[in-house]
């Protein structure tokens, strides 16, 4: 696995397709600078939750893992006049940076980031939602997409990242939380009949994992 050459054409690609974005580049700079972990999406992965939003037509996305708010920044912008985002965040610090990011890109108002465990403030949110992303601890994914499902409208989309840990969903220990909870995750979506979902392998500046995309079919 030749992580350098994934990293450079995940490069090369932000480079044409992405461009340069003060208001993102800003929100990771200020995210190392507060010490917050280096594990937000890639360039390439925020566009793709940009055009997942535009793409459904979303006017209300859920995002259950706020870290620096670089995510929440590519969704938001994606949204129309009067959209909302509702972005959930355990760690005050984490939220914090991620309000100030928010409110530099210019987009404070159509981000309510919610301070708490996603598990406690899930219960407090009104649905329909049109999109729902799934990138928080990986032990609790079959509760929050038990969660997001039940905040979904039909012909809505649930995403939820970091499902292949550079192959641990096949060969990591069952003992493992983290691998555990993908798994379940898995298990659950394949019984699941309001739900048609695959999940895609890739590779890149964040290394080897993938994601799971699912449609709320009813």
């Amino acid at each position: 696995m030749d992580h350098e050459l994934w990293a450079e054409v995940d490069d090369y690609f932000a480079g044409v397709l992405v461009g340069d974005d003060p208001a993102l580049e800003g929100a990771l700079a200020a995210s190392r600078e507060a010490g917050l972990p280096a594990i937000a999406v890639s360039a390439a992965q925020g566009k793709l939750l940009n055009l997942l939003v535009r793409l459904c037509g979303a006017r209300r996305v859920l995002e259950v893992g706020t870290l620096g708010g670089y995510s929440a920044i590519w969704m938001a912008r994606a949204l129309p006049p009067g959209g909302e985002l509702v972005t959930l965040e355990a760690d005050p610090r984490h939220a914090e940076v991620a309000r100030s990011n928010l409110d530099r890109a210019g987009l404070g108002s159509a981000v309510d980031v919610r301070l708490g465990a996603a598990l406690a403030t899930l219960p407090e949110l009104t649905g329909p939602f049109d999109l729902a992303f799934i990138d928080a601890d990986k032990e609790n994914n079959p509760e929050y997409f038990r969660w997001a499902l039940r905040l979904s409208r039909p012909g809505g989309v649930i995403v939820v990242d970091n499902v292949v840990r550079a192959g641990a969903v096949v060969h990591g220990p069952a003992d493992d939380p983290s691998v555990r909870g993908v798994r379940e995750l898995h298990d659950l979506i394949a019984a699941e009949p309001r739900v048609d979902a695959t999940a895609l392998q890739t590779v890149g500046a964040k290394g080897y994992d993938g994601f799971t995309l699912a449609l709320v079919t009813s």
